[in-house]
């Protein structure tokens, strides 16, 4: 008598499922981390915009006046739009400056310091 060796058609349709199901969560997984790659770099993108638009201001030798104002930027051939705020303080020597970075209508980052008149 004589056995044979295998696999029956149900035990390979098992371990196809299982492999496909394995296939489908690895590519979420990949989903998530591009997705997650191409936000860090639009956020890293934005923070030069942001950090550019206070160093400006700090290097402007002017006091800045209380308002807000839309100044372009580019890099790395996207477009933002940093949205600077300037309010005043308890302290009329001292101005507090607000960046926020848009790209389109989405606000991208938001960052803030304080700028003294001397």
């Amino acid at each position: 008598m004589t056995t044979q060796r295998g696999l029956t058609m149900v035990e390979v349709l098992i371990a196809l499922a299982i492999t496909a199901i394995a296939l489908l969560a690895a590519g979420q997984a990949m989903r998530s981390m591009i997705h997650a790659a191409a936000r860090q770099e639009q956020v890293t993108l934005a923070q030069l915009c942001a950090e550019n638009a206070l160093v400006s201001a700090r290097l402007s030798a002017q006091f800045p006046s209380v308002g807000e104002s839309y100044q372009p930027c580019e890099q790395l051939g996207r477009a933002f739009t940093v949205k600077l705020w300037v309010s005043g303080t308890a302290n009329p020597s001292f101005r507090r400056v607000q960046a926020q970075v848009l790209q389109g209508d989405e606000s991208v980052l938001s960052i803030a310091t304080v700028m003294g008149r001397y």
